[in-house]
């Protein structure tokens, strides 16, 4: 017997999230009005007994000219997925989004495929041989990974290439960095720190940086950061209607959702940055500095009250988001990366995105028009 995936409510689809440890920002109802370009439709997975056991937000995209969507969900659904029946689960999700119009679904099981202690990852990058963090013996696997991927591959799934958050281009990172705080007391993560970074912190508070907790009134001066940054670092920034809108919707679903960290010194603020909290897991989400007074050290300062913020929460992992797989020292992303081994914790890779075409042909259509762009 399958399960039967019916549209929930808003309210249902928080209590069932809420009722777990760890769920992706991505997957909670809020979510869907950050994105307003996508429509946003709570599901949720019923058994023979009408209990809920799984849930997942999926974003509809409109196919340029057709009543046709895109079906995505990122960083989902929420469900057993070590059970060795997937097509159980993944079938009549499925049919109903085909039924609502889907030519495609793209999904992200949040599945950890194998990870790398913060040396292991020094050791890859100081090594000439290893161009890809891929090509790096990890520090361990699990098995459940390649148990989840050959299940999906044969029910037709197909794992999709990496792409951009934007528009058609949806996808989030596969590998990511997190700093595992379960059992470990606050002098253990800080002794978890490599000597620059410890010296850092300690460097900053003697020069008098201060980080004090900001307001959606400060968004704007984040803002500013931000796009100094994206110019610096070659992105396209969003628009500050888009952080608006996030601590919006994150901090109405929540008050405690979204934060806004502000690192001062001398009148003037020199970084910022945003954190996301849901259940036990907290993200460092955006960043934002100034190349002004960098020798303060403004950026490790505000890195570690965060951290520090985030323990007493009684957050599990402290996660620092994307991080580059290319190790050569050509990738400008590089330095990001070693900012964040600089933390004591791990490089974590996870099972990546999923496609299944509904329809061959307007998923054809779909993936010309992206390599187009």
């Amino acid at each position: 017997m399958t399960f039967r995936v019916q549209p929930i409510s808003r309210a249902q689809h928080l209590a069932f999230v809420s009722a777990r440890p760890s769920v992706s920002h991505l997957q909670i109802p809020s979510w869907g009005d950050v994105k307003p370009d996508w429509r946003a439709e709570s599901l949720g997975w019923f058994d023979e007994d009408g209990r809920q056991v799984g849930a997942g937000l999926v974003l509809l995209r409109p196919l340029p000219r057709l009543k046709r969507y895109l079906a995505y969900l990122p960083e989902g659904p929420v469900i057993d997925w070590s059970a060795p029946d997937l097509e159980r689960w993944l079938r009549p999700m499925l049919d109903r989004l085909k039924a609502r119009g889907a030519f495609s679904v793209k999904m992200g099981p949040p599945v950890v495929v194998r990870r790398w202690s913060a040396e292991a990852v020094k050791a890859a990058i100081a090594d000439p041989g290893v161009r890809r963090l891929g090509e790096a013996e990890a520090t361990s696997s699990e098995p459940l990974a390649a148990q989840v991927a050959d299940r999906l591959r044969g029910m037709g799934w197909r794992q999709a290439a990496a792409g951009g958050e934007d528009g058609f281009a949806a996808g989030q990172p596969r590998y990511v960095f997190q700093v595992p705080f379960a059992g470990r007391s606050l002098e253990d993560v800080h002794g978890g720190l490599n000597q620059q970074w410890r010296r850092n912190v300690k460097k900053a508070e003697k020069a008098g940086v201060k980080i004090v907790p900001g307001g959606q009134e400060d968004l704007p001066v984040f803002y500013e950061l931000y796009t100094e940054t994206a110019e610096r670092d070659r992105f396209a920034p969003r628009p500050l209607s888009y952080f608006r809108r996030m601590w919006t919707a994150l901090n109405s679903e929540h008050p405690d959702r979204m934060r806004l960290y502000l690192a001062h010194h001398d009148g003037e603020v020199l970084a910022a940055a945003t954190m996301l909290t849901v259940g036990d897991h907290v993200w460092y989400s955006y960043g934002a500095s100034t190349a002004r007074r960098r020798e303060v050290q403004p950026n490790n300062a505000m890195q570690w009250r965060m951290m520090t913020d985030a323990h007493r929460l009684g957050a599990s992992v402290y996660d620092l988001r994307g991080i580059t797989d290319t190790l050569e020292e050509s990738d400008h992303l590089l330095g990001l990366l070693r900012f964040k081994v600089g933390t004591g914790g791990q490089a974590v890779e996870y099972l990546g995105e999923w496609d299944f075409p509904l329809n061959r042909l307007l998923h054809r259509t779909l993936e010309l028009y992206l390599a187009r762009r």
